[in-house]
């Protein structure tokens, strides 16, 4: 396998930590180019002096100044904002850019990644469900691969590989459940966030967390599926499955179920995604054990419990622009919990509200996305703050 050049979107986040820690036990494999991280700039010192990028990009200038300081004699190309985090994901001799900024923020210097040529490790979720037809096209337009990184998409990508999509009957993406997986709805307004960033089975940056205790997280995963798949929504199902063992499952049009199965490690999909199409040997990690596992169960999600699942399925079967709607909506709503401006049911509550009053439209260009996340955050905020 040839030395392979990544940028990292996100590099000091949970997945951008994993993405470097497998490129530091595969240092004949991988280099990192460049790193775009936001004002976590003591981590992101670290990283600069061990993995040595030759571009990095932080929030803004006050981050940029207070990074100069911390690296000292260190010399490395700082750029801010916007235009330094599209320069990390350009990046001249990169072949695969890891995608794992938080939100809808990574879509511009995803897309402009796929325009130059790079092949997209995808570990954020919310740029396809905000633009899926905008960087699906694109993809396809620039002969890119779109790798996911998520566990259960991971999971669903090998399954499939090889495999033609008119032998597929469905996908089923499975759910932890979260922490309130086991709760009477009556207990809801008396989630603390502290309750709800307690996650059962992974460790996760505090927005993904929250988005799996209302089971939005899933959700999300649902409309990017459709398109990293190319797959009718009818043909995309959720079970919850709180071992986490099994990540996901394909069944297919003559009974047959199969399954990807690993220890839920996010190393393993990370590194899937970075030495496509081969395996790294990732002996570090322990075995999966099934006499180890016990039982492994199944079940329904809970959709009154758990509404924010059936609104991204709305949002899906709606179309054009009411997916960027939903989760320009979402991100706000998760802020405000995590600020204890709203309670943990006013998550699903605030949504629908915002969902209906949206005069949605075609989401063909990035403008239309763009148009609809403004107005929808605006929208959330407003109900916030009443």
């Amino acid at each position: 396998m040839a030395m392979k050049t990544i940028a990292v979107l996100g590099s000091t986040g949970s997945v951008g930590v994993t993405t470097l820690d497998v490129v530091s036990r595969f240092g004949d494999r991988f280099r990192v180019g460049a790193m775009a991280a936001g004002r976590n700039i003591k981590l992101l010192a670290e990283q600069i002096r061990r993995f040595r990028p030759e571009l990095v990009s932080v929030a803004d200038r006050e981050a940029a100044s207070g990074l100069e300081q911390l690296l000292g004699s260190h010399k490395v190309e700082i750029m801010t904002g916007m235009e330094g985090a599209i320069a990390v994901a350009t990046l001249s001799g990169a072949q695969l850019v890891v995608s794992a900024l938080v939100g809808a923020l990574g879509l511009r210097p995803t897309l402009r990644a796929i325009e130059a040529g790079k092949d997209i490790a995808f570990a954020n979720k919310e740029v396809l469900v905000v633009a899926g037809e905008v960087v699906t096209r694109a993809a396809q337009a620039n002969q890119v691969r779109l790798l996911p990184v998520d566990s259960e998409h991971n999971a669903l990508f090998q399954c499939l590989e090889g495999r033609k999509r008119s032998a597929v009957k469905r996908i089923i993406l499975t759910a932890s459940g979260g922490p309130f997986r086991t709760w009477p709805s009556e207990r809801f307004e008396a989630i603390t966030v502290a309750d709800a960033l307690k996650h059962p089975t992974w460790q996760m940056g505090a927005k993904i967390t929250i988005d799996s205790a209302t089971l939005m997280n899933k959700g999300l995963e649902v409309i990017e599926a459709r398109w990293l798949f190319g797959l009718d929504v009818s043909q995309i199902s959720v079970i919850i499955h709180p071992q986490s063992i099994v990540h996901s499952m394909v069944e297919m049009i003559d009974g047959s179920v199969l399954a990807e199965m690993a220890i839920p490690d996010m190393a393993i999909p990370v590194a899937y995604a970075l030495a496509f199409p081969e395996r790294l040997p990732m002996d570090h990690l322990r075995p999966l054990s099934l006499m180890d596992c016990g039982a492994l169960t199944f079940e329904q999600p809970d959709l009154i419990r758990f509404p924010c699942l059936r609104l991204a399925y709305e949002a899906l079967k709606a179309g054009g622009t009411m997916p960027a709607c939903l989760n320009a909506a979402n991100e706000e709503l998760v802020a405000g919990f995590l600020a204890k401006k709203i309670r943990f049911p006013e998550i699903p509550r605030h949504l629908e509200t915002v969902m209906e009053r949206h005069q949605g439209g075609p989401a063909r260009s990035l403008e239309d996305v763009l148009e609809t996340d403004s107005w929808a955050r605006a929208a959330t905020r407003e109900l916030i703050a009443a």
